[in-house]
């Protein structure tokens, strides 16, 4: 087989390597001229980088598309023009592995839930999150895989079936990408679309009609649980009920669920208190690139608080942010591309431009007792690599 591996990020090289290794005749492009590409070279990959004009496409029987490269890439339209098929990396794991997928959506939380359910099932985690799911191919003693799955995964999946597929919520995100809501809760319920009778589906209690045949269940941050989550805020107890659901239907019993949820300490970049100076706090929720998420971490503390707030907007709306932060009376530091347009919907802020800038303020603002909270409600990319370096 012939594959062509567009984007050599985390996923694509990954997707390239395990190709590679099966024999297959492995092309991979990437736009980057900078790409390394040694070690892609040493397994027999024919690599490409710094151009994104197709080239011949004759021969080739699929197409591997990382999940930031958009659907209108040039390579992707001339494939599709030709029939070729478009995979995501998770659709050739799917294929390529024998263990049954967990497989874990929605808009936030989910790689805490992830992360939770990789302790609760002592399996491997991979996906949106840490490790791409083709770098588990060949490692022996699989019993399940929890596998993250964003939208832009789920957009290019054809036969990916987790056995169980859990949803969390769905609030509007990405955007800029998908064009609209619909388009983006379309993609994620895709997540759903080849369960059969055998498998489960589990959902937030009152969610609607989902496709495929997977048997329902339901769950919500009422539920009793076998035990209370060590990790703070109503949504990482609607995070652990959801893994507690998910958990039973794979077999796990309640006894091994609660030492998960007392000992679970929680995730980098999500609410994670990174220090104490003077008694004020501070807490890196980076992760927080929505609205929606940095809403829920603002809900999480009864303490005053410091929010410093913006990135690279995605065109949603922050009345309902601004309505939080005015009620809870939380000063916002502003920073990044949606600075002004934050400012606009906001009543108590400063405007800081950059991220040292902002802690500096914050920090000075803050009383012993209160909190300095980095949930900027935005994604990274006008300032930093991405979330984690932003955190």
């Amino acid at each position: 087989m012939t594959v062509l591996v567009l984007g050599l990020a985390r996923s694509g090289r990954a997707a390239a390597l395990a190709l590679a290794r099966r024999g297959d005749r492995v092309i991979a492009v990437d736009r980057s001229p900078d790409v390394d590409i040694g070690r892609l070279a040493e397994a027999g990959v024919e690599v490409h980088v710094g151009t994104e004009e197709p080239m011949r496409l004759e021969g080739v029987d699929v197409l591997i598309k990382s999940p930031g490269v958009p659907a209108e890439a040039p390579f992707v339209t001339a494939a599709r023009a030709r029939g070729i098929p478009v995979w995501s990396e998770v659709e050739l794991g799917s294929r390529l592995l024998a263990a049954p997928i967990l497989g874990v959506t929605g808009t936030n939380g989910k790689t805490t839930t992830s992360e939770l359910l990789g302790v609760m099932l002592d399996a491997p985690v991979a996906g949106n999150v840490g490790r791409a799911l083709t770098e588990l191919v060949g490692v022996e003693g699989i019993e399940w895989i929890v596998c993250e799955l964003s939208s832009f995964q789920l957009e290019d999946i054809h036969e990916l079936r987790p056995r169980i597929a859990v949803l969390l919520n769905l609030e509007p995100d990405h955007l800029d990408r998908h064009g609209s809501f619909e388009a983006y809760r379309d993609a994620k319920l895709r997540v759903f679309e080849n369960q059969g009778p055998q498998d489960v589906a589990v959902l937030p209690r009152g969610f609607g009609e989902v496709p495929g045949r997977g048997r329902r269940i339901e769950f919500s941050a009422e539920d009793p649980l076998p035990a209370e989550p060590r990790i703070p805020g109503a949504h990482n107890r609607e995070n652990a009920a959801a893994a507690t659901a998910a958990a039973r239907a794979a077999g796990v019993d309640d006894k091994r669920i609660a030492e998960a949820l007392r000992s679970f300490p929680g995730v980098p970049h999500r609410l994670e208190e990174v220090g104490q100076i003077g008694g004020v706090r501070f807490v890196n929720d980076s992760k927080a690139t929505n609205a929606a998420a940095a809403r829920r971490a603002i809900a999480a503390y009864e303490e005053p608080l410091h929010v410093i707030l913006g990135g690279l907007g995605k065109k949603e709306s922050y009345d309902e942010l601004a309505a939080d932060l005015r009620s809870r009376g939380a000063r916002s530091y502003l920073i990044g591309a949606a600075a002004e347009e934050l400012a606009a919907a906001l009543d108590d802020y400063e405007l800081c431009g950059d991220l040292a800038t902002a802690v500096r303020s914050a920090a000075g603002a803050a009383k012993p007792g209160e909190i300095v909270l980095l949930s900027p409600a935005c994604a990274s990319y006008d300032q930093f690599r991405d979330f984690e370096e932003r955190g």
